[in-house]
């Protein structure tokens, strides 16, 4: 894109005037490492008008959540469609492998072809690590003869490179389809886009605190998580929530709530480009109706961290609101617990996910939407029978050992003030002060900093025989429910994502997805 000082622009639909697509000259090759900025901050860093006329221009071509280096991918698949060029090879995070990005890898492979690619590879950006993909692509192939091969990924000859910077016989994850029995299930959490939360010491003081309607301040204030809260020790952070509906002048009877609010929530929301976000300045920007409905009614659900180094996923009191770093599956059961934490779901997440630096990303849409359940075992069915009862044994096991060795009852007292329990809140664990601890601060110190090392991340890093062997039993359990009486842990990944892929190609198939 280009901008000019001209009256006229040749943007047919819209844009801004004076910008308008640069023409790029005839070449034999195009190469370079386009800027990387991904789509949710190309708002931010370009501008509003700049980012509306660019998607504007590329729609159809390019999808409108795309990373900004993709335009630069689809401009050079064009100029090789149209004869401008035989060859390309371009630098891109390697996110481009997933998500809206990848489709603009999927046009490259229908008109033209990959023949040489490094799907992820360290790269130091202005003293930060991340991890890139490289891709080659063009119409013409050079044959391959001694010494070179004519298509090559990561270093190795494959007879095809997939849109995903994969290759194999029957392993295109790019063909899988969202399945109907899986929507409306996952959500990410919600957005705030201010400082709503608080520590959770002022949060429990606000509930004992009167208000001019009568009503306690855990109509507004309640737990909060984030990813972190999962990945490591939670914070007992708590967040001011009014809700999808709430007006202001109902929000303003929760006094103390909305004194802070007013204080630290609306000064910030004010200069927000959104003109929603604006005006209704003490809801969250995304409160998700979607997740919210679905939750009504259960007593827990399933998180996940957006983004995490192991693919954890974990129980949440329904109590607690999610941050958008969680993604929420509405589920209550042990059975659908224990299909997502097998090795299955794990190996098809982070093949269908993308990832930040070296910390794969779980997302609603392309990761838990596109992943075939075991049949009868889906999230729309009742999970009854035998091997419904199985998986729930073999997850609510190994739920019971992590918890066990986070918080090792010889270690931690569990504890809720009165307005806690009456609101329904659940209990925050704290280092157990015994006679014998309380005489003895330097104990009580370091039982708190024992405990602090107890973090899922820590546990699944070292992966003790426990962990394994309870992993392994849960595994077993799905297998025997996927009816693979052939599988044992030394089944390779490449088998195991094949038949999911069948098996999602012919679900989508049946049910007209």
């Amino acid at each position: 894109m280009e901008s000019v000082a001209q009256e006229s622009s040749p943007f047919a639909r819209g844009g801004v005037r004076g910008i308008f697509e640069a023409q790029w000259p005839q070449a034999d090759v195009i190469i370079g490492n386009p800027p990387f900025l991904g789509g949710s901050k190309m708002l931010r860093e370009l501008g509003e008008d700049y980012v509306q006329t660019l998607r504007s221009e590329y729609d159809g071509r390019v999808p409108g959540g795309a990373d900004l280096v993709t335009y630069w991918f689809e401009k050079a698949r064009a100029q090789i469609e149209a004869g401008k060029c035989r060859r390309a090879g371009l630098v891109a995070t390697n996110s481009i492998r997933g998500g809206a990005n990848q489709q603009v890898l999927a046009r490259i492979c229908d008109t033209s072809k990959i023949f040489n690619a490094w799907s992820d590879e360290e790269w130091i950006n202005e003293g930060a690590a991340v991890r890139v993909s490289l891709v080659c692509f063009g119409i013409s192939v050079i044959p391959a003869r001694a010494g070179i091969q004519s298509v090559v990924l990561n270093g190795n000859s494959v007879e095809t490179i997939h849109a995903d910077l994969t290759a194999g016989e029957g392993l295109n994850l790019t063909q899988a389809q969202p399945l109907k029995e899986n929507a409306g299930v996952c959500f990410m959490g919600a957005s705030k886009k201010a400082p709503f939360d608080i520590p959770g010491e002022l949060a429990r003081k606000w509930l004992t605190l009167p208000n001019p309607n009568s009503r306690p301040n855990s109509d507004v204030v309640r737990p909060w998580a984030n990813g972190m809260d999962i990945t490591r020790r939670a914070s007992d952070t708590w967040i001011i929530d009014y809700g999808l509906a709430m007006t202001e002048a109902d929000a303003a009877l929760y006094e103390t709530p909305f004194e802070y609010v007013v204080q630290h929530v609306k000064p910030e929301r004010e200069k927000n480009n959104r003109e929603a976000y604006r005006k209704y300045w003490w809801r969250h920007a995304e409160a998700r109706p979607g997740m919210r409905a679905a939750l009504k009614g259960l007593p827990r659900y399933i998180a996940t961290p957006h983004v995490s180094k192991h693919r954890i996923f974990v129980w949440v009191d329904a109590a607690v609101l999610p941050d958008q770093m969680l993604i929420v599956t509405t589920r209550s059961d042990d059975t659908t617990f224990g299909i997502l934490h097998s090795r299955f779901h794990e190996l098809w997440s982070l093949r269908m996910g993308t990832s930040l630096e070296d910390r794969p990303r779980y997302t609603p849409t392309t990761t838990f939407e596109t992943f075939p359940f075991p049949e009868g075992l889906t999230p729309h069915d009742t999970l009854t029978g035998r091997n419904a009862e199985a998986i729930a044994e073999a997850a609510r096991k190994l739920n019971l050992l992590r918890d066990n060795w986070l918080n090792p009852p010889e270690w931690v007292d569990w504890l809720r003030t009165p307005e806690e329990e009456k609101a329904g809140y659940p209990a925050r664990p704290i280092a157990k002060v015994d006679a014998d601890v309380g005489r003895d601060s330097s104990r009580l110190v370091g039982l708190k900093s024992d405990l602090q090392k107890r973090t899922l991340t820590n546990l699944y890093n070292a992966r003790s025989a426990w962990l394994d062997n309870a992993h392994k039993t849960l595994d077993a359990a799905v297998a025997k429910a996927y009816g693979w009486n052939d599988y044992t842990p030394e089944m390779p990944d490449e088998e195991i994502l094949r038949r999911l892929l069948v098996l999602n190609l012919a679900r989508a198939n049946n049910s007209g997805a």
